[in-house]
């Protein structure tokens, strides 16, 4: 899901603007079922196809498409996908309608891991290059693990400890958690599933299915020696939240765990687990990105929004 708000008004008008043409909404409404080069497009349409390039161009700047260079006969040929099934938008300030909530806020550095588990394709990397010798599980408590900004393995988990903080007289109406994640291919595929499933305090909160590996175009906050290789460049910026009702990710419904089910007041820590079942259906691995890597500059942010207990 894109999410929109008037507090970013650059980002609204592109949206805005290719949003308003008809046969920008056309090619949205093809690439529903299928990626399809430029050709492909301007010939469903029945334009141009320097006419279809540029709804491209501007479907692409907005966010709402992405492209790969693909191999053709002749040189190359820029595939496109929609990159979002929903798109929401914020008119509004949510603190003027939550006034009674307060938060806690943390991020977490995706090497402080206190427990694990990998199998090759296995490795982590800095914006220096890879920090330990690659698929070897062994190496992965290895100190350096704290300057990681891309975590990857095939199989297994990665766990958290994260402060809980709960003042006197509140209680926590959700929990929010986001990272950058992906599947985990040799070298990248964007059409590699895998079934990433998150536990919260021992608890199973659901499975999100990843499309695939991300590596057509560099990531935007990596370095330029690791762009110019043909490894992971960038992931999926995903939030789940627990509240008092359900679990969602990206507001999307995910299961009926609650805030209630994790017992949160037993403990001064939350415990975060983040990896792929030994029966998923889908083992496609995972990468983990830090705030130095991929798209989007933060670690594993946790949030607690909590209200007073009378009001609960």
């Amino acid at each position: 899901m894109l999410e929109l708000s008037i507090k970013h008004p650059d980002e609204l008008q592109k949206v805005s603007r290719a949003l308003s043409s008809e046969a920008r909404l056309k090619i949205i409404s093809l690439l529903n079922t299928k990626k399809a080069n430029i050709h492909e497009l301007a010939e469903d349409l029945s334009i141009p196809v320097s006419t279809a390039a540029s709804h491209i161009k501007v479907l692409e700047e907005a966010g709402l498409v992405l492209t790969q260079l693909r191999p053709a006969q002749r040189g190359s040929m820029r595939v496109c996908s929609r990159n979002f099934d929903d798109i929401h938008i914020q008119l509004n300030d949510p603190k003027d309608h939550l006034t009674e909530y307060e938060s806690f806020e943390v991020e977490i550095p995706i090497g402080q891991y206190v427990d694990y588990e990998v199998a090759p394709t296995c490795g982590m990397a800095s914006q220096s290059g890879k920090l330990i010798p690659e698929d070897q599980p062994g190496q992965f408590f290895n100190p350096r693990r704290m300057e990681a900004q891309l975590i990857w393995t095939r199989k297994g988990y990665f766990e958290y400890k994260l402060p809980l903080v709960i003042p006197d007289g509140k209680t926590v109406d959700s929990i929010d958690l986001s990272l950058e994640i992906c599947s985990e291919a040799p070298h990248f595929d964007p059409n590699w599933p895998s079934d990433i499933t998150v536990w919260l305090n021992g608890i199973d909160i659901g499975t999100w299915t990843s499309p695939g590996d991300f590596g057509d175009r560099p990531g935007k906050l990596n370095p330029k020696s690791w762009a110019e290789t043909d490894y992971t460049q960038y992931g999926t910026l995903k939030t789940w939240i627990v509240d008092r009702e359900k679990t969602t990710i990206d507001v999307f419904y995910l299961s009926d765990i609650t805030v209630a089910d994790l017992e949160l007041e037993n403990n001064n820590f939350l415990t975060f687990k983040i990896g792929v079942k030994e029966e998923a259906l889908h083992k496609g691995g995972i990468n983990l990105f830090g705030r130095e890597f991929g798209d989007h500059p933060q670690d594993i942010k946790l949030k607690i929004n909590y209200m007073d207990s009378r009001s609960s």
